[in-house]
């Protein structure tokens, strides 16, 4: 069954499909594939939880070791031997050889990086569904609606529902790309690509103070249309839009070369990775001119956000791994609506318990060589949500 509406340039419309209901047998078997799902996630979370308190301990030891050692440079203009080998602080502006080049619309600007950003007008397709029982069949309701949008991605539309009406190109007339200068500075110094690849603020570019490039593009805002009505844009047309970072050259339009301030190893007159004892690289670069005690401050925050990322993500691992394993017990009771629901939520506030236990259990193993005490407390702390679980559950003799 499909109905179809037209609203301009958005359409929809919508189709029901129904199959029958799944049999115990059926259900079971998927149950089944679904266990050894949650086998492999749950033994995945403690690869996870495991391994990262050993990378965050590793990289903060890393960052105290950096800080105890490094040397400030007294000057930016000349390279010293007595540095060789050794991690340095330095800040400074940018400087690039030679300006980046966008021939086809006669850009050019004295960056690190160029990215010249296509986009194209096409179809998007968006579909909404939802499930219910009816006549012991289970139906599915999935409203599909089109819409057209500026793309940087070609969107496929033979994968669209319906495709007639909602064609869109394959392939883009003008692609993306990104230039990076071959040589950047800080002074008398070359960046490795480590660092390089670190310069990654990205501006949009205007282009106000630009001509048109051809005939067949229009210049509008900050952008380059390639269409015969930009303000009414038809499928398949293209816009371009360009971003800079890193400026490396006093402009007229954008202002001073950005500041920098890096920590890495000096090699002659190059700035490259710097290996600690405790096992970790560092070549570390951040915008503006910061101090010594501001960039590792910058990078210890950076490394605990990461690690309580992983370890919320180990968590949650470990919890849908957990859920799938002990689905089991919800399909044999799948029947009776009321038990069913009941021992949905059992199995949850189960999975929540274990996950959260074994979780602080694994992290305080990871503690364990480096601070025992620690890992002590923490793994002492792992007992409190069985503890509190099992408080909830009434004694025989209440009973």
């Amino acid at each position: 069954l499909q109905q179809f509406t037209d609203t301009g340039n958005r359409k929809e419309h919508v189709k029901i499909t129904s199959e029958s209901k799944p049999g115990f047998l059926e259900r079971l078997s998927e149950t089944s594939g679904g266990m050894l799902m949650g086998l492999v996630t749950f033994l995945l979370s403690f690869y996870i939880l495991f391994t990262n308190e050993g990378r965050a301990l590793r990289t903060a030891k890393s960052l105290d070791e950096g800080l105890s050692l490094v040397i400030p440079l007294d000057t930016i203009h000349s390279v010293s031997q007595l540095n060789e080998g050794r991690l340095v602080y330095l800040t400074g502006s940018l400087s690039t050889s030679k300006p980046l080049f966008d021939p086809s619309y006669g850009l050019s600007i004295q960056a690190v990086k160029l990215k010249r950003n296509v986009e194209m007008y096409q179809w998007v397709e968006y579909e909404d569904s939802r499930e219910y029982e009816e006549n012991g069949e289970i139906k599915k309701e999935t409203k599909y609606s089109y819409n057209t949008e500026w793309k940087s991605e070609v969107v496929n539309s033979r994968n669209f529902d319906r495709e007639i009406g909602h064609k869109n190109p394959s392939a883009m007339a003008v692609e993306s790309f990104t230039a990076v200068s071959p040589n950047v500075q800080v002074g008398s110094f070359v960046l490795s690509k480590g660092l390089v690849d670190k310069i990654d603020s990205f501006k949009q570019l205007s282009l106000s103070h630009l001509e048109d490039p051809h005939a067949d593009v229009t210049r509008g805002g900050d952008y380059f249309y390639h269409s015969e009505n930009p303000r009414r844009p038809e499928v398949g047309d293209l816009r371009v839009s360009f971003f800079y970072a890193g400026l490396s050259g006093d402009d007229p339009h954008l202002g001073s070369a950005d500041q920098v301030t890096v920590i890495a190893r000096q090699r002659g007159d190059q700035l490259v990775p710097y290996h600690t004892k405790s096992g970790d690289v560092l070549q570390i670069l951040y915008p503006g001119d910061l101090s010594v005690e501001e960039v590792f401050q910058k990078e210890h925050e950076s490394n605990t956000m990461k690690t309580w990322a992983l370890r919320a993500a180990g968590w949650m691992a470990m919890f849908v791994g957990i859920s799938l394993m002990m689905r089991i017990f919800y399909t044999l009771v799948d029947w009776f609506p009321i038990v069913r629901d009941l021992v949905n939520i059992g199995l949850k506030a189960f999975a929540f318990c274990v996950a959260s236990s074994l979780s602080l259990l694994t992290i305080s193993l990871g503690w364990l060589l480096y601070r025992p005490l620690w890992a002590l407390l923490v793994g002492l702390l792992a007992v409190v949500p069985i503890v509190v679980a099992k408080s909830r559950i009434p004694s025989k003799k209440q009973q």
